[in-house]
């Protein structure tokens, strides 16, 4: 007897240490942006061929309304704002863990697509990550990063000219909001390491027999809302993804996706975090341009 009770206050701890809600946001706080001038841990690290000029980076906040929750969140611009109006924009989503700082090499990637600024570039920090306000949950998240595709829309752009793209937690809004569009309907989608839904990930976290509503509240399904998106679809994923598996996650967002057009970019031997390196940073922002042009 004493045996189960040991197993079941066990059980009840791990289960309460280890909710998938917890973990599925890792924000980093920070006293300024640094950028160019970062010298924390990042994924890697492009040539100075893809530097921006500081006119073109432009740092500032939206606001966000979450049904009445509030908070203001950081974005950076990279392009020349008074062009939005004509320009063709990326709205950059970013994963789970820190801040714009170390997705910035990124985002200077893709600023550099088809030549240095030819489209523009926006990115967030979701509430708590940064120098955002806030704590994230499922519902900020997709509140913030529409609240920066309203901002774009203030600026003058239309949907025709809206392409989102998803890196790993990223892929959340970016499929909400594609399958479901509020202020802007985005009319390309890139995902980049999605994982299927919030479910699987919970039950792939632990060994124990258990629903999945038992570690997790989040009701994320990448997986079932792909099938409503007809847009085209640009899937990137590495083969050997210690975090997101390939077959689990990956593979199941492309299989599930019947709209107008995917181009499904499996990359062998690459991790979670290194695609674009492992891939060649002219390769992957060659099969961008071509996905946005074709």
């Amino acid at each position: 007897m004493k045996f189960y009770l040991f197993i079941i206050i066990a059980t009840t701890l791990c289960l309460n240490a280890c909710r998938l809600d917890s973990n599925l946001f890792n924000p980093k706080t920070i006293t300024e942006y640094k950028l160019d001038n970062y010298d924390g841990e990042v994924s890697f690290k492009i040539g100075e061929e893809y530097n921006i000029a500081d006119s073109l980076i432009h740092i500032f906040t939206i606001n966000s309304d979450d049904n009445g929750n509030q908070a203001d969140i950081y974005a950076i611009y990279i392009g020349d704002i008074n062009q939005i109006a004509t320009d063709t924009v990326i709205m950059y989503c970013h994963g789970n863990s820190s801040h714009m700082d170390v997705y910035w090499e990124r985002m200077k990637l893709l600023a550099n697509v088809g030549g240095k600024n030819r489209f523009g570039l926006l990115a967030i920090d979701y509430r708590g990550y940064g120098l955002s306000e806030g704590e994230s949950t499922e519902s900020s998240l997709y509140a913030d990063v529409d609240a920066a595709l309203a901002w774009l829309k203030d600026q003058g752009l239309t949907s025709d000219r809206l392409a989102i793209y998803g890196f790993s937690l990223g892929g959340a809004p970016s499929c909400e909001l594609t399958a479901t569009p509020r202020s802007l309907a985005p009319s390309w989608l890139i995902l980049e390491a999605a994982f299927a839904s919030s479910s699987v990930m919970a039950e792939g976290s632990t060994s124990l027999s258990i629903p999945s509503s038992f570690l997790t509240n989040l009701e994320i399904d990448n997986a079932e809302e792909i099938k409503e998106i007809d847009e085209p679809f640009l899937w990137f994923h590495g083969v050997i993804d210690d975090f997101i598996d390939f077959e689990t996650h990956g593979e199941v967002v492309a299989n599930n996706y019947q709209g107008s057009y995917i181009n499904k970019v499996a990359v062998e031997g690459a991790n979670h975090s290194d695609l674009p390196l492992v891939m060649g940073f002219e390769t992957y922002n060659q099969t961008v341009l071509e996905f946005l042009t074709r």
